[in-house]
């Protein structure tokens, strides 16, 4: 299936009511993983790599795996550059063949954001690629395990969550097709239970106009999930959950097992493993079936 805009794929969600699982993926066991859920639950998908992962593998040298994947899809996707906050790294993800860029302004103040997200929108645009934004700041806790420098206190902080009255504005002026919101969700591991904010995602939603995102969803449950997409999220970024999960089966197969454990057999018990924990966020976020 030819690649979609990030954008029509999150205005079909907000539509119909759903949200399009957007996961990153670090290697190709993980993209395999995804791509073989989305087939099977006939799902739309997002696969992403974050900035912070350059580290584990080389956007160069995964950005060509992931347009493979993309073009032969059964299903609708989009690649994603998450959370990319260098020139570089946008520009370079946008030229490798990324069809949609998060660009994370969202450390700056509130014009250097716009300031820069604009930027980043007109080089996008002339390419044909979706922009997501952020306004606010979803906190990144130094114990949270998801490779951040916040203080655990700040998770707390409501002066860091996204201003509604403000939203309508940032999206003028910046042109963005996406907004990744914050409304009580952290990155990583939480460290008390979550208590998402609502009232404040509905009136963001009213007032943006535009698909709302929420990142850090991972650790919240199924009915959290389900209340934030009623209240209008149509893109939920998952990445803490699944790493989780997966290494959990890995460590008990290993204890489980009596015999020599050859790396292709784990491998493909982990693919296994990436493909049935994406098939149930499909299902949780009503994605199953909308392909």
């Amino acid at each position: 299936m030819a690649r979609i805009a990030m954008s029509e794929m999150l205005r079909d969600a907000s539509r119909r009511g759903y949200a399009v699982p957007c996961f990153n993926a670090i290697n190709l066991d993980m993209i395999r993983g995804i791509i073989e859920a989305a087939e099977e639950e006939r799902s739309p998908v997002i696969l992403c790599h974050a900035e912070i992962h350059f580290k584990y593998t080389p956007l160069e040298q995964i950005a060509p795996i992931m347009v493979d994947a993309m073009t032969r899809a059964k299903v609708p996707v989009s690649i994603l550059l998450d959370h990319g906050k260098s020139f570089s790294a946008v520009t370079n993800a946008m030229h490798l063949g990324f069809n949609a860029i998060m660009f994370d302004g969202s450390e700056y103040e509130y014009e250097e954001n716009v300031r820069r997200t604009s930027e980043v929108v007109k080089i996008a645009k002339t390419l044909g690629v979706s922009v997501e934004g952020e306004l606010g700041y979803v906190t990144r806790p130094r114990s949270g395990g998801a490779e951040g420098e916040d203080d655990d206190s700040i998770i707390d902080d409501t002066s860091l969550y996204t201003d509604p009255a403000q939203a309508r504005e940032f999206i003028e002026r910046t042109g963005i097709d996406a907004l990744a919101a914050a409304f009580g969700t952290v990155h990583g591991v939480y460290l008390k239970k979550p208590e998402l904010d609502l009232q404040r995602l509905e009136k963001i939603r009213d007032a943006a106009g535009v698909p709302i995102v929420m990142h850090g969803g991972s650790g919240l449950s199924d009915s959290d999930f389900i209340a934030a997409i009623d209240k209008g999220v149509a893109k939920i970024n998952y990445y803490t959950g699944m790493a989780l999960k997966v290494m959990d089966h890995a460590k008990e197969r290993l204890a489980q097992s009596k015999d020599n454990v050859f790396y292709h057999e784990f491998m493909m018990n982990i693919i296994h493993d990436f493909k049935e924990d994406a098939r149930q966020i499909m299902r949780t976020f009503r994605s199953s079936g909308q392909a």
